[in-house]
């Protein structure tokens, strides 16, 4: 990784990019981007698309490599006489984390700090006590009125993520929120970095998509896949490491960090181009692991592959531990053999594949 992809990384995950908010973040990733492309569009909905042309622009051939720029957050529901603020959630937002977390909230004047604060045990009856839900949280931001609140910015509406940063674990993990799947977003800028930096001639036109709204059920994802139509979609997201306390690796599958990118099997999945991926990752030496998926794989693949005509999708995964928390955890080495086995597979594609299982 060079100093100029660090820089990047840390102002990237540590910008706030709620769903159905990401603009600031895009803006972050189109303009480190754009020295490695030719041409960008962006949607009505915030999708940015990097466009990276190739030498004989005959080629009608059109490929994808995805993730999706959004992260899991609030939304203030309710503000009380009393100054206190309830929430909704934004995505799969836990409730189980959140006492004791920090916030900002974005208004039109600038960010509120609050936190979401929580009863002392001292006057809880603990045997008594059950998993926090949305109903139970509540934010202070230090106002003693409803009118302080509002006369700093606050409504029903404002946006609300936790106030956690990037920072790094025994130099072998990053830890941070959002980095599902931001981290995606940063994986995918590199890809289109090292074609550039190594002067690769793509015999198809390549789209580096950084899809919005797929916390809430890959709305993105969808519009976009039916706007460019692609030949081949391959996306990437994070998985569930499971080798912590409190994984089933019976019910989930046997993944951990640190063991390289994960290849998924499940209908979303072309097997053609999962087989495609794989012989790739073997001739080039590049570890990875399989899961199986029971009917979707739960990431943007399944908006790609079910859109239109359908198109040909595959999912390259991220090994990631305490998904929707703000300890997201990723090895440094799984985010380094991600981003060299998409650049492999765009380079072993001659832009005339035909992945139908008949011809």
């Amino acid at each position: 990784m060079t100093e100029q992809s660090k820089t990047f990384l840390y102002e990237y995950l540590n910008n706030a990019s709620p769903t159905g908010f990401e603009a600031a973040g895009q803006r972050i990733w189109l303009d480190y981007l754009k020295p490695y492309i030719d041409d960008y569009l962006v949607d009505v909905y915030g999708t940015v698309v990097g466009i990276v042309k190739p030498a004989d622009e005959s080629k009608n051939y059109k490929v994808v490599i995805e993730a999706h720029s959004d992260e899991i957050s609030w939304f203030v529901n309710y503000i009380g006489d009393d100054g206190y603020l309830t929430v909704r959630r934004n995505g799969g937002s836990d409730a189980v984390i959140a006492p004791s977390m920090r916030v900002n909230i974005f208004t039109k004047k600038g960010i509120v700090r609050g936190v979401f604060g929580w009863p002392a045990i001292h006057v809880r009856d603990t045997a008594k006590d059950t998993v926090p839900k949305v109903v139970d949280l509540f934010i202070d931001c230090g106002f003693a009125t409803k009118k302080e609140a509002e006369e700093a910015g606050l409504h029903v509406g404002c946006v609300v993520t936790f106030a956690d940063e990037l920072t790094e674990l025994n130099d072998r993990f990053y830890v941070g929120r959002a980095l599902d799947n931001r981290m995606g977003g940063f994986m995918i800028a590199e890809v289109a970095r090292m074609l550039k930096e190594n002067n690769v001639q793509l015999p198809f036109t390549l789209y580096i998509v950084n899809s919005v709204q797929e916390e809430i059920g890959l709305r993105g994802a969808e519009m976009i896949a039916r706007r460019l139509r692609p030949d081949l979609a391959i996306c990437t997201d994070v998985t569930h490491d499971t080798q912590s306390p409190k994984y089933n690796k019976k019910e989930q599958g046997d993944l951990k960090c640190g063991d390289g990118p994960v290849l998924c099997y499940g209908p979303a999945v072309q097997n053609n181009v999962l087989d495609f991926m794989i012989n790739v990752a073997q001739e080039k030496a590049i570890p990875f692991q399989r899961q199986a998926v029971s009917r979707s794989t739960g990431t943007d693949t399944d908006g790609f592959a079910y859109a239109a005509e359908g198109i040909a999708s595959a999912l390259i995964s991220l090994p990631l531990k305490y998904m929707h928390t703000t300890v997201e955890t990723v090895h440094k080495h799984d985010v380094e053999q991600v981003i060299q086995l998409m650049y492999e597979v765009l380079l072993a594609l001659k832009g005339d594949e035909d992945f139908r299982y008949l011809k």
